[in-house]
């Protein structure tokens, strides 16, 4: 048992199946219950990256960020050069992922172009899910174009920035990180309210 636990990969393939299996029997293995099945495994995969990412983010804002100042110099290293690169890679590929499902989604039941446009009427659920794709957008943007190159640099993922250089641009990748921090909670709110069936 202690072997099974200790392989993450292993334990979140047999979640994932352990997931399909439960969503298949609740909506059926074939006609429009398949259909269903593939909404819905999209559906659980879009928010079980979407968890991964927002709580990364907020890890990063609540508990990293606010503790690295207080950590002695010769004890960074090993978040630096161990922790925040593994943080970094899960952060930016589930953040793309959550958003490139979260469009499927969208698109595959019909109401991405419209929700994308805020072609609904007044404040109803395809607005509000056109808010908060384009909230889940803008904060993709700020991790792989703002927050993840600033990060190369800072961690020395890519070397050769000055510590001159590094200290331009943690202003930067902070000021971007607590902007999805602020985006983030009215994104959840219109993903979780949005009501679309």
């Amino acid at each position: 048992m202690a072997k099974f636990f200790g392989n993450l990969h292993l334990v979140l393939v047999v979640g994932l199946i352990a997931a399909i299996v439960v969503i298949a029997c609740f909506t059926g293995w074939t006609g429009e219950g398949a259909k269903s099945v593939t909404d819905d495994v999209f559906r659980w995969l879009h928010a079980f990256f979407g968890i991964l990412w927002i709580g990364l983010l907020y890890y990063l804002n609540f508990v990293q960020v606010p503790t690295m100042p207080s950590i002695p110099a010769e004890q960074t290293g090993a978040i630096n050069n161990h922790i925040a690169p593994k943080v970094f890679f899960y952060f930016r590929w589930a953040a793309l992922i959550t958003v490139i499902l979260g469009l499927l989604i969208a698109f595959h039941n019909g109401y991405g172009a419209k929700a994308l446009t805020f072609g609904g009427e007044g404040y109803d659920g395809i607005n509000m899910i056109g808010l908060g794709m384009w909230l889940a957008l803008i904060m993709a943007f700020n991790v792989w174009f703002i927050i993840w190159p600033a990060q190369r640099k800072i961690l020395n993922i890519v070397p050769g920035a000055t510590d001159e250089e590094k200290a331009k641009l943690r202003p930067r990748a902070l000021a971007a990180s607590r902007t999805n921090l602020l985006l983030s909670l009215p994104m959840l709110y219109c993903m979780v309210s949005a009501n679309l069936g």
